[in-house]
């Protein structure tokens, strides 16, 4: 499995941004996916978490109610639509999966840049 991110890039804070994850490789297996966020010289932490059976989400104190996780099984995309955007949101942004056969997937991050 192979995850690969866009979508990040500099917003004015209150602006909005729009993340998409893209799986690919046997993505069959694939339990549950989500997006963290590490911002410099902190420890990566949990954004939002989304299963692939049933669609339950999960999200971060910090961005419920802003922040949206959904994905499109057939066409192996998650995204992230995160609203009302916040200084302290800066960090790079990564996609996760779980996936069954070979256990924690990461993609390699998009950075994402909110200016005060």
């Amino acid at each position: 499995v192979q995850l690969v991110e866009s979508g990040g890039g500099l917003v004015q804070a209150g602006g909005s941004l729009r993340l998409s994850c893209a799986a690919s490789g046997s993505t069959f297996s694939i339990n549950a996916m989500g997006w963290y966020r590490q911002a410099p010289g902190k420890q990566r932490e949990l954004v939002a978490t989304i299963t692939n059976t049933g669609g339950s989400t999960n999200y971060a104190d910090s961005v419920r109610g802003r922040f949206t996780i959904s994905a499109d099984n057939a066409k192996n995309t998650m995204l992230l639509q995160m609203n009302s955007l916040e200084p302290e949101g800066s960090a790079v942004y990564y996609c996760h999966a779980l996936d069954l056969r070979v256990g924690v997937v990461w993609g390699q991050g998009t950075q994402v840049t909110v200016s005060s």
